[in-house]
């Protein structure tokens, strides 16, 4: 399955993803929510900027993925500190991520970037940082030779 990844502007995620600083996709909430359950390792990963100009700028594959049991603030905060070498998380997004009690943390390697191009979410009527696409070709607006 592919899916498609928004990832923060400010911190550089996108950056730290390519260049390897970042090995690990964090995602929470307060309940079960996307990608909660839905990453397995093989699929593949699309990442796109949250900065609005909608094109997919590099690609993963998830080798592991961790769906948390229900935690309380303390017990999601210590997960998130113990995986922040792969996280690389800004204190920003640390203070996102850290206390919520649902996380899904996804290890990604065989990193590369691609040749931009834009998607079209019209499909998708929320607007959700993480889109399950099953296959990216049904969502990119012109053929992309991976």
């Amino acid at each position: 399955m592919d899916h498609v990844v928004y990832v923060d502007t400010k911190s550089k995620e996108l950056e730290n993803i390519v260049d390897g600083t970042q090995s690990m996709i964090i995602r929470g909430a307060t309940g079960r929510k996307l990608p909660y359950g839905r990453v397995n390792p093989g699929d593949i990963l699309y990442f796109i900027r949250n900065n609005g100009e909608g094109e997919v700028k590099a690609k993963a594959i998830v080798t592991n993925v961790f769906n948390s049991e229900k935690m309380d603030n303390n017990q999601s905060v210590i997960l998130v500190e113990d995986n922040q070498s792969e996280l690389q998380l800004s204190k920003e997004l640390f203070d996102k991520w850290a206390g919520k009690r649902y996380l899904v943390l996804i290890r990604i390697s065989n990193i590369e970037s691609i040749i931009s191009k834009k998607i079209d979410r019209s499909n998708y009527g929320n607007m959700d940082d993480w889109l399950p696409v099953d296959d990216i070709n049904c969502v990119i607006m012109e053929n992309l030779d991976i």
